[in-house]
């Protein structure tokens, strides 16, 4: 595996900007162009999008070294392989697309967006229809919402990662609903960081090289790792 941080390269940030092509899932596209591959071969890269200054910068994780197809773009690479051991502690950075899942008879199970659809639950209890409809100030703010749901989310998939998350340090923010043609909704996204402290290295060197939960073409799912200090 290799880990790479594509930018633009130095004196050529203007044709850089020009060539890329924005949107969520056209990143997961133009990025192939990194890593060319026969037609129909399978997704073997996880991304990571970051904007500095403007531009976009991307962390990649893949099983093939990623070369540019340009002189517009730098890529450094090194060869990935964490040294992971039990009790040790990381801070974490994930940008994910925390859902769940839910099943009726006769239908075919459905994900929904975590946020909306604890709003869905708030509204039920209360006989209302939108979220704008309920006036009182109990109403909680949506960041509440945020952390409170995609601290749960997350917490939840602890042990199969082959960690704990330290709940206090845990943040869940900068939600955000991405849309496609139409105004349609395709995926919502929570970005999480903290400190997480490993209990199995290899189910989190799965997790890695794998990536955490869903819409992993739309640039989720890449866990990014640092060591931390214990925490006392």
């Amino acid at each position: 595996m290799f880990f790479s941080l594509i930018t633009p390269a130095l004196g050529h940030e203007r044709e850089a900007a020009h060539e890329w092509m924005r949107g969520a899932y056209a990143a997961h596209q133009w990025l192939w162009r990194f890593l060319p591959a026969p037609p129909g071969t399978p997704r073997s890269f996880l991304f990571r999008r970051r904007d500095v200054d403007g531009l976009p910068r991307f962390y990649l994780v893949s099983d093939g070294e990623p070369a540019s197809p340009s002189s517009h773009w730098s890529v450094l690479s090194k060869p990935y392989r964490p040294a992971l051991e039990a009790g040790q502690w990381l801070q974490f950075e994930l940008r994910a697309n925390p859902v769940v899942t839910t099943r009726s008879a006769g239908c075919p199970s459905a994900r929904h967006d975590v946020v909306m659809q604890e709003k869905t639950r708030l509204l039920k209890e209360r006989g209302l229809q939108q979220w704008a409809d309920w006036t009182t100030p109990d109403r909680p703010p949506l960041a509440d919402l945020v952390q409170r749901c995609g601290a749960a989310w997350l917490l939840a998939r602890g042990e199969r990662l082959g960690v704990t998350f330290d709940a206090e340090s845990l943040r869940a923010d900068g939600y955000e609903q991405h849309r496609g043609k139409g105004d349609r909704l395709r995926i919502s996204t929570i970005d999480f960081s903290g400190r997480l402290c490993v209990q199995d290295p290899q189910a989190l060197q799965a997790a890695l090289f794998g990536g955490v939960g869903h819409a992993k073409a739309f640039g989720c799912g890449l866990l990014l790792v640092k060591p931390a200090h214990a925490i006392s």
